[in-house]
């Protein structure tokens, strides 16, 4: 199912700035859907990490999406084990803390301006596309 979904994303994701744009949204959806930012992390990096070397990006560009938006979004809501733990430990409802948990918010949306301006952003080079087939060659079974 989730093979599918990407697919479909992914038709539409054509430029730096709309696959970027994607990662966000998707990883900001797990957060919602998934309950776990952990979850979230890996799904979103599993489900993207081959469009971003077809599109000739670093893989630090996928890690840098996820963490301003996964990660940091984990917390502002309620029902996400991030969330859950910030309001027991604050004593204060998520919706509470919300609006001056400025960094949070505005994060994923500099990394998608980001992304649409190409500030920033990583191509992957001859040398790391070597490293990375050495890597997958090294961790293959003999």
């Amino acid at each position: 199912m989730v093979s599918v979904l990407v697919t479909v994303i992914l038709k539409k994701a054509q430029s730096t700035g709309s696959l970027i744009t994607a990662t966000v949204l998707t990883a900001i959806g797990a957060n919602l859907i998934l309950c776990d930012q952990y979850m979230s992390i890996v799904m979103t990096g599993k489900m993207y990490a081959q469009a971003y070397k077809d599109q000739g990006l670093h893989p630090k560009n996928l890690s840098r999406a996820i963490e301003d938006s996964a990660t940091v979004t984990a917390n502002l809501v309620p029902w996400n084990t991030g969330g859950a733990y910030m309001a027991a430990t604050l004593g204060v409802a998520t919706i509470a803390y919300l609006p001056f948990n400025f960094f949070c918010w505005i994060s994923p949306i500099v990394s998608i301006l980001f992304g649409w301006f190409n500030i920033t952003i990583e191509p992957l080079n001859a040398d790391d596309a070597e490293e990375d087939t050495e890597a997958a060659g090294a961790n293959s079974p003999a």
